[in-house]
């Protein structure tokens, strides 16, 4: 078996211009598709975060994914403050007041606007290289 990646996440939506709008504008994502499919009556839109690696899609389409029920998913960063203050002034609101703490890494959580919840999260270098 030849695994490599994960290559897209599809995030529920409730409005496909909303969404992309919140991810280009506020996260930072690059836009690499927005096109018409299945007989162009559902769009593909797909973004990606501003250090490349898995895109997301903003899907509408799957009955057994409502909008906002995508939970836990992961956003790295090197800076977490930083990173915090660059997203809280494009109008980003976090779901806690204090940076959560663990042996694994430092994070905050916050959601998009159709209520999928994220992780913005730092990890700990030397706990990794301890668990490889």
């Amino acid at each position: 078996m030849a695994l490599t990646n994960v290559e897209v996440v599809s995030v529920p939506v409730t409005d496909q211009d909303t969404a992309k709008s919140f991810y280009a504008d506020k996260l930072g994502f690059s836009v690499e598709m927005d096109n018409a499919f299945g007989g162009a009556a559902m769009r593909w839109v797909m973004l990606r975060p501003p250090g490349g690696g898995t895109a997301i899609t903003l899907v509408t389409w799957f009955e057994t994914m409502p909008a906002g029920s995508l939970r836990g998913a992961v956003l790295g960063c090197d800076d977490l403050e930083k990173t915090l203050a660059d997203l809280a002034a494009r109008g980003i609101a976090f779901n806690e007041d204090a940076i959560q703490e663990a042996p694994w890494g430092r994070w905050k959580t916050f959601d998009d606007p159709d209520g999928n919840s994220w992780v913005l999260q730092q990890n700990n270098p030397s706990f990794h290289a301890s668990h490889a």
